[in-house]
């Protein structure tokens, strides 16, 4: 199955006007199979393949004479010596299009991309599927719960393997080996421990020293492990919005998974009942949204500054989005009943904020959606439809 998806636009848009188009994201995010879809007429090469590796990092003059044009190259970035090569073949050629390159090391290949190739490079984002994209193919379920549990990763979808069998293996298969690539781990029982207490912390402050005490290992460490799993696109820190106010402002970031399925897995919950009983309900409603909305904005390719915004008090709003001049404030909430309290933290973030391009969202668990003058309210199946 081939779920249309989003991105395909934005990389259409730009595959004349640059040489190079680069695609990373998760592992099993479908970059593979996309990139087969929008691309047939393109050699496909997987530098995965030990022998075709050692081709093209012993020769590889040689092997871009044999992959001279209309190439994708997977896991590019196992060959790093490749990409400086790349840079005078596209720099001789004057050809758009000329090399698809995708990878699921965020580290290595922008890294590689940056030194290299500059300038020459289109670089894409792709997640697992958002909701619209779901939506649009009639797979999302009516309750917010069923898909929060059950994940978005497509091989899921595609080949039907039950949540807790796939992130099993996800586990094992993924995430501890492009850790492992990225830092030295002498404890994976260890690591395992600390991806699961970073689970319980999702939502919250990151709290490094706590994290680090917690699991037994050095801050050091701890700073180490989580940089590899942003990395490697398992989760993500959403920054604080302090600007023009005063030191009360909470200057920490908030930790979040891109995926909840991944997220309800380590937390151990795998039907709706266990959350409607969780006090992580809240939690991983917001989660899954803010998680949403990231996902939407790199696979439409519209990418604004978001934050969140919380003062000393505990005064809160989810999530914040400057889009030009015009600066949106949102709250989610996993409740299906809207209560005037709901809008407190958006009422307050206007009054000390002062800003005159301000629109309000309350994002909840229901479906429908209001107009009200406190706020626009939304419904989740809605959400990022509404904001992109």
């Amino acid at each position: 199955m081939m779920l249309q998806r989003k991105i395909i636009s934005a990389i259409n848009l730009l595959v004349d006007k640059y040489p190079i188009i680069a695609v990373t994201g998760p592992r099993q995010s479908g970059k593979t199979t996309l990139l087969k879809y929008m691309f047939p007429e393109y050699r496909y090469v997987s530098l995965e393949n030990p022998d075709i590796r050692s081709f093209a990092t012993t020769d590889p003059n040689g092997f871009l004479k044999e992959y001279s044009e209309y190439v994708i190259f997977d896991e590019v970035q196992r060959v790093p010596i490749l990409f400086s090569y790349l840079q005078t073949k596209v720099d001789e050629s004057k050809l758009m299009g000329q090399f698809i390159l995708s990878g699921s090391q965020n580290f290595h290949l922008v890294e590689n991309i940056t030194q290299s190739l500059a300038g020459r490079v289109a670089i894409f984002k792709l997640f697992p599927f958002d909701l619209q994209e779901l939506n649009g193919s009639r797979l999302l379920q009516e309750n917010y719960m069923e898909n929060l549990i059950k994940g978005f990763y497509p091989a899921i979808f595609d080949r039907e393997i039950p949540s807790k069998i796939f992130y099993s293996n996800y586990v094992q298969t993924y995430i501890q080996r492009d850790v492992s690539e990225l830092i030295a781990i002498k404890d994976m029982r260890l690591f395992q421990n600390f991806l699961s207490l970073c689970a319980t912390r999702s939502g919250q402050l990151l709290n490094l020293s706590s994290l680090a005490k917690q699991c037994g290992i050095t801050q050091p460490t701890a700073k180490a492990w989580l940089s590899a799993l942003e990395s490697s696109y398992i989760l993500f820190l959403l920054p604080p919005y302090y600007k023009n106010f005063s030191k009360r402002i909470v200057k920490t970031p908030k930790l979040y998974f891109y995926d909840t399925g991944l997220l309800c897995y380590l937390l151990k919950i795998d039907d709706v009942e266990q959350i409607q009983l969780s006090d992580f309900k809240g939690s991983l409603f917001e989660n899954m949204m803010i998680a949403e909305y990231v996902k939407r904005m790199h696979h439409c390719n519209q990418l604004n500054d978001i934050w969140f915004w919380r003062d000393v008090a505990g005064n809160e709003v989810d999530l914040i989005i400057q889009s030009g001049q015009t600066q949106e404030a949102i709250e989610f909430k996993a409740t299906q009943t809207i209560m005037p309290n709901l809008f407190k933290g958006l009422n307050f973030y206007e009054k000390i904020s002062e800003k005159t391009n301000l629109n309000k969202y309350l994002v909840y668990g229901g479906h429908e959606s209001q107009t009200r003058t406190a706020a626009t309210v939304v419904s989740w199946k809605k959400f990022g439809e509404k904001l992109i």
